[in-house]
């Protein structure tokens, strides 16, 4: 999990597919370079650390873990220079794990290992895109969007994925309601298609059901899996037209 904050943007990403998507961004963004803070955390792997500080900042003000996120984000509010200039913020909510894909539905009955996993994967989103929201609070002349890293996962069910896809569900349902709530926020919930990623690898190799093992390794072998800086640039291309409806769930598929 990441949180990279600029004076004109707030970017709230993590995992290799949210990391390339930010990589994406980070051409149509270059210019907002006047503040720049970035955030890390210690366990995450090289190639998102290298992405994220060569694309976006090359700058490191602080290197945290997830319980301090929330910390962070209110420091970058309350910095000495202030955020005066602030004319728009951008909240990415991209981090997520798929759990333990090798279990069936009937084989999730430990409380601990479900609640970890919805703490990690809807809880934090709610809480850091709150707090980020609060920190940046509507000014005149300015905006504020959300994008939520989406998946198919959301709307239609994989088996031995109970709690990816209720995950994904929930934050869907979640920013939808944020939707309603704040209408001067833009919010997008993007499914950005099947990324060659390493959560792909772990997919194709870890599942339980055999069938859906099968199913991810032919997106693989038929060359059907999407290179990120792809699906990236159709979300800069959603967010350049803005003309989504606000909670909107988007597919790669259907831009």
């Amino acid at each position: 999990m990441c949180v990279v904050a600029r004076g004109d943007l707030v970017l709230q990403a993590g995992g290799l597919g949210a990391v390339c998507l930010g990589r994406g961004l980070a051409g149509q963004v270059r210019v907002l370079r006047h503040h720049c803070w970035f955030s890390r955390c210690p366990e995450s792997d090289g190639q998102s650390r290298a992405v994220l500080s060569s694309s976006l900042c090359g700058e490191t003000l602080l290197e945290v873990g997830p319980a301090k996120l929330l910390a962070f984000v209110f420091l970058v509010s309350k910095d000495k220079e202030g955020i005066s200039p602030l004319y728009s913020a951008l909240v990415m909510t991209g981090f997520s794990s798929l759990g333990d894909i090798s279990k069936s539905f009937l084989d999730l009955t430990d409380p601990d290992e479900i609640n970890s996993y919805f703490a990690f994967n809807v809880t934090s989103a709610l809480c850091l895109t709150a707090t980020a929201l609060q920190a940046f609070g509507a000014r005149p002349g300015s905006s504020r969007m959300v994008v939520n890293i989406s998946s198919l996962c959301a709307i239609k069910p994989f088996k031995n994925w109970a709690l990816y896809c209720s995950g994904k569900a929930s934050r869907d349902m979640m920013f939808q309601v944020l939707a309603l709530e704040e209408p001067d926020v833009r919010v997008l919930n993007y499914a950005p298609g099947p990324l060659d990623t390493d959560m792909q690898l772990i997919a194709r190799t870890k599942t339980g059901d055999p069938e859906m093992r099968q199913f991810f390794q032919s997106l693989q072998e038929s060359g059907q899996l999407i290179d990120c800086t792809v699906s990236a640039q159709k979300l800069v291309n959603l967010l350049e037209e803005d003309t989504f409806p606000s909670g909107a769930h988007v597919d790669f598929y259907n831009v």
